[in-house]
């Protein structure tokens, strides 16, 4: 799966959710990052990056 791919369906499942309460939703493709507006006024940054390794040794890949 690639990266963009995977980011997207992100961003689809959680504007798709309910009962989360998220207010407002924003990406900003160029750094892979995700903000998430709640109800309650909380903000929430996911970062989306490519992982390389396997099981517990996973490293950021460059």
């Amino acid at each position: 799966m690639e990266l963009n791919y995977f980011r997207d369906r992100l961003f689809d499942l959680l504007n798709d959710s309910e009962g989360m309460g998220i207010t407002d939703l924003n990406t900003d493709e160029r750094n892979g990052l995700l903000t998430v507006m709640t109800e309650d006024g909380n903000v929430f940054e996911i970062v989306c990056q490519q992982a390389a390794g396997k099981g517990d040794g996973w490293m950021t890949a460059s």
